[in-house]
């Protein structure tokens, strides 16, 4: 089957870029069967408004008019955490020694209503892609309740069932920046896949491979994605003593887009999931994995919907996707 012939997964991404945000984006854009009708900011990474600068930011380096939509500056509850500089930079593209004028602007709708909107004009065809902190999607349910059987899926980058966290013990970044919106949104009852740490830790990606990217399409977005991911890249050398010597960092959140575009490649368990949002466990997210279980436990009822979390992936595969998506005449 051509790439003509294969059905788009029409694509809101909900994204707080970010330098795995940026590889993300740029595989979406890349990918033939990827249409990106939006991207809606978050904060995170970066604060809401530098999220938004470079979303539109590296849509016009890719020659793309997508809208930007800007969202949430904090939290549902919990208090805003600082955005982490030393890992994405302060600007969040490992801070970009110059940029080009930026002449787009955001779409004067929130990020809530902009997914809103969207979904009750295409009932059914969309998909949520959200790799940032689920703020903007709690705040649209809260809008629409209705939101779970207008959107076709939603696949997401966040979470852990099985391994560590990488702020606590437990807890993945983007769960724990808002810990009630991602309990919302978990059991909110959306067809909903989890892609976490379970499998992103798994995918190391060199900076070899970006390099390689950058020398074959000669184009400053290529260009200001290698500068990212070196800035990236050296974080993970001073953090990890088994990737001191790799020359390169996690892909976390373009792993939400491949488990869309290639599904097989993964493995899967699937149950209710509930997020801590107190304590030393806030943002550890909680998968009933016996079936057969009945706790005497308030918050694991009957009703509470499952989801699907990938635990494994094929990791040769997914690395040739990366490359091969990124290499295509999409500039």
């Amino acid at each position: 089957m051509s790439d003509t012939q294969v059905p788009l997964h029409r694509v809101i991404y909900d994204t707080d870029p970010g330098v795995d945000d940026a590889m993300a984006l740029y595989y979406a854009l890349a990918h033939p069967r990827i249409e990106l009708l939006g991207i809606t900011t978050c904060y995170g990474n970066v604060t809401v408004q530098q999220a938004t600068a470079n979303a539109l930011y590296l849509t016009q380096l890719a020659g793309r008019a997508v809208p930007v939509a800007q969202g949430a500056d904090r939290p549902l509850v919990k208090h805003a955490e600082a955005p982490p500089d030393f890992i994405h930079g302060a600007d969040g593209l490992g801070n970009l020694p110059s940029r080009v004028p930026t002449t787009r602007q955001a779409d004067p709708r929130s990020a809530a209503q902009f997914i809103v909107d969207m979904a009750r004009a295409q009932p059914g065809q969309i998909t949520l892609v959200p790799v940032g902190p689920l703020t903007n999607i709690a705040l649209a349910l809260q809008l629409e309740p209705q939101l779970p059987q207008l959107i076709k899926q939603v696949v997401i980058m966040g979470g852990s069932i099985a391994e560590q966290g990488n702020v606590s013990p437990v807890a993945e970044a983007n769960i724990w920046n808002d810990p009630h919106a991602a309990d919302a949104v978990l059991t909110a009852g959306f067809d909903l896949t989890m892609v976490g740490l379970d499998v992103t830790y798994k995918v190391l990606l060199p900076v070899s491979l970006f390099a390689a990217i950058a020398d074959h399409h000669q184009h400053a977005a290529t260009d200001t994605l290698l500068h990212a991911v070196k800035f990236y890249s050296a974080f993970y050398a001073g953090r990890f003593a088994h990737m001191k010597d790799f020359d390169g960092c996690y892909g976390h959140d373009v792993m939400a887009f491949i488990c869309l575009t290639h599904p097989e490649l993964f493995d899967y368990e699937s149950g209710p999931t509930r997020v801590a949002t107190e304590g030393f466990a806030q943002g550890q997210t909680l998968m009933k994995r016996q079936a057969f279980m009945d706790y005497p436990m308030s918050g694991w009822e009957a009703d509470i919907p499952p989801l699907r979390a990938a635990m494994g992936v094929d990791l040769a595969a997914a690395k040739s996707l990366v490359q091969a998506t990124l290499l295509r005449a999409w500039l």
